[in-house]
């Protein structure tokens, strides 16, 4: 074998044992719908990013290579299978992209929420971590993210068309809250995880109810949150999940004042903005999604929060 053939087959098998270290399956999202408690259960059943929870790697670090990204699954063996609780991807033509030219067999799940309850818990965890600055209505018209991740029919049919129907699924938030084991078996037989029998801890996470606040100084909090995400670019992550562990985290996110409510005028006006998009996904799913159409007298689950583990 001559030095260019050696080299040639060198590059190839160092290019297949990283492909051999990607995921088979992605939860993506979008933000707020009870994915931190997914990534809770399944990381006992499967290989997940480690340390950092969600690497952001097919919408914001593709440049950074497989190599980087692989990384993360350092620790992974044959015995389970890969994934990736990732919800910033939903809403992303650049990981819908990248992930169907490099992982074409990938399995989708898609989480969906009251679009109201999810679009305000989403404002509230950017607010609280320093992501920014604005109130509320500000951030509806300066943050793209808001709105773009509602985008529930739109996003979904993408998904389905460019992986194909049964590789793509949907879950409900409220089915997770009111009968959660149900909702993780279809979830575990579609990535194909063993059946995981929730403890009475688990299902009473599921609905913990966060209460998060503005950060007592928003420089300080911003500072944090920029430094962490150099480290985790640098391959720091295990100095950031190390400061999270020691409780550090409480001395930057929060603190502050509590988070005004919206009025029922101001939800009733986006439940009509996101009314056509719940509509399409109604169509998709052939399920009836009439409570996330208006405001409710009594909805039993606007009180309940996923977990309070940071989703973006």
């Amino acid at each position: 074998m001559d030095a260019k053939n050696g080299s040639d087959e060198h590059d190839w098998n160092s290019e297949h044992n990283l492909l051999q270290r990607l995921p088979s399956f992605f939860v993506i999202g979008p933000p707020r719908t009870g994915t931190s408690w997914l990534h809770t259960v399944l990381r006992h059943r499967a290989w997940l990013p480690d340390p950092t929870k969600e690497t952001r790697f097919f919408d914001r670090h593709f440049h950074r290579g497989l190599d980087w990204y692989s990384s993360h699954f350092r620790c992974a063996g044959a015995d389970r299978p890969i994934g990736e609780i990732s919800p910033t991807y939903f809403a992303s033509r650049d990981a819908l992209g990248r992930i169907a030219r490099l992982i074409p067999q990938a399995r989708i799940v898609c989480t969906f929420r009251d679009p109201v309850d999810r679009v305000v818990s989403l404002y509230r965890l950017k607010r609280a971590y320093g992501l920014i600055p604005w109130s509320f209505e500000e951030a509806l018209v300066q943050d793209p993210e808001l709105l773009e991740s509602s985008r529930y029919g739109t996003y979904f049919q993408l998904w389905r068309q460019t992986f194909g129907n049964s590789q793509v699924i949907a879950t409900i938030y409220e089915d997770m809250l009111s009968d959660p084991q149900p909702y993780l078996d279809k979830i575990s037989s579609f990535v194909s995880v063993p059946r995981i029998k929730l403890t009475r801890q688990l299902m009473s996470r599921v609905l913990a109810s966060e209460s998060m606040t503005q950060p007592r100084n928003y420089r300080l909090t911003r500072g944090a949150a920029m430094l962490s995400e150099w480290a985790r670019a640098k391959r720091l992550d295990t100095l950031v999940a190390r400061a999270k562990r020691l409780g550090l985290l409480k001395f930057f996110v929060g603190g502050g004042p509590g988070f005004p409510e919206i009025s029922e005028q101001r939800r009733q006006q986006l439940y009509e903005v996101f009314r056509p998009e719940v509509e399409k996904l109604e169509g998709l799913l052939n399920r009836d999604l009439s409570a996330w159409k208006s405001l409710a007298p009594a909805n039993q689950y606007n009180s309940y929060e996923a977990p309070a583990v940071r989703t973006r």
